[in-house]
């Protein structure tokens, strides 16, 4: 079912006519001037206020808004396929930000931050996974080692986020997110301390499900919140809420 949702997805993209996803532009999936605004700028550190407990230190390309709010709900909520290479460039530069000096040693390990499988079935794709393995394509084109690790998963199932505030999206998520069982037997083997742990997903918010996802790898015992002071351990998004670009200008 979901090859076959795919499939119909890129015939339609080839039958019918194409608009830029960021402003409507006709005969283009992503104009110029979107595609600039998504990653034509260098990624940024940002940070949310209130930061959440636990919260590595996470880049973004954007701000979420206009052109790059647009485009990222077009290929999540849409199934714009083809925006996934754009959005994986913008988020590779965001995980070379972020992950140390060029010459540090490791891969970079790409966790992304899972969906639900009720919403993996609805939308018939994993958006955050989609664009983690663009991202690392494109790092690998770039003579960096990457790979996509699917290491988390949900434990339990949590509430709609949208309307919540900063506090009730951390109670939300406690406790949410676990390894799956082949992270398991790559932390009993040691491979996560081998390379460079970048969590990646599409948007922050108020960074309650990164600092989530940081927390179970975490207490699994691959990089916990001792080796995040060294760096280890970092976060990756597409783009974050204007206020976490702003604070971090101050």
């Amino acid at each position: 079912m979901r090859n076959a949702w795919q499939a119909w997805q890129e015939l339609t993209g080839l039958l019918l006519p194409v608009a830029c996803a960021g402003c409507g532009r006709p005969r283009t999936e992503l104009c110029t001037a979107c595609g600039a605004a998504l990653h034509g700028a260098p990624a940024r550190p940002v940070r949310p206020s209130p930061r959440p407990p636990g919260l590595p230190a996470v880049y973004a390309a954007a701000p979420y808004e206009n052109a790059v709010r647009a485009v990222l709900l077009a290929h999540k909520e849409r199934g714009a396929l083809g925006l996934a290479g754009a959005l994986g460039r913008a988020l590779a530069g965001c995980v070379r930000a972020g992950a140390g000096r060029p010459g540090d040693a490791g891969p970079l390990l790409l966790v992304p931050v899972p969906s639900a499988r009720s919403s993996t079935a609805a939308r018939g794709h994993d958006p955050v996974r989609r664009i983690a393995a663009a991202a690392a394509r494109d790092l690998r084109r770039a003579g960096l080692p990457a790979q996509v690790l699917p290491l988390l998963r949900q434990r339990r199932a949590v509430a709609d986020q949208s309307g919540l505030g900063a506090r009730q999206r951390r109670a939300n998520l406690a406790g949410a997110l676990e390894l799956t069982a082949a992270g398991g037997r790559l932390l009993r083997h040691g491979l996560l301390r081998l390379g460079r742990v970048v969590l990646v997903d599409d948007l922050l918010t108020t960074g309650s499900t990164l600092a989530e996802a940081a927390r179970a790898v975490g207490e699994a015992g691959g990089v916990g919140r001792e080796s995040s002071v060294h760096g280890v351990c970092r976060a990756a998004v597409v783009a974050a809420s204007p206020t976490a670009f702003e604070i971090n200008r101050n």
